[in-house]
């Protein structure tokens, strides 16, 4: 499965970003989905997940009560929404997938990654 992260910008801190992940070689209906992002000199951490249903969802501690992920397997797409954006939620934000059991914060449980998709906050 190839992905492919839109979205990013530049806001202002308080604004809110919509982030879009399109799947396309198979589709997603049958796969755990994760948005991680990764600031500058730091490492790739996780930020969301949401079960192949949509039923259960994960977050963040950092970002819990103002991200909400949610999926559309007929249009075979995953979102972000992104609502009170802060200057440290600066980061390249990257969807993953994988067939897996449950929803995972480890980057190293998702097999397949979009090429990543840029969002500034500024003060």
């Amino acid at each position: 499965v190839q992905l492919q992260a839109s979205g990013g910008g530049l806001v202002q801190a308080g604004d809110s970003l919509r982030l879009s992940c399109a799947a396309s070689g198979r589709p997603l209906s049958t796969y755990i989905m994760g948005w991680f992002r990764q600031a500058p000199g730091k490492e790739r951490k996780f930020v969301a997940g949401i079960t192949w249903s949509g039923a259960r969802t994960s977050y963040a501690d950092s970002v819990k009560g103002r991200f909400t992920i949610s999926r559309d397997n007929a249009e075979n797409t995953v979102y972000l929404q992104m609502n009170s954006l802060k200057p440290e939620d600066t980061a390249v934000y990257y969807c993953a997938a994988n067939r897996i059991e449950n929803i995972a914060r480890s980057q190293t449980e998702y097999a397949y990654w979009g090429q990543g998709t840029l969002v500034t906050v500024s003060s």
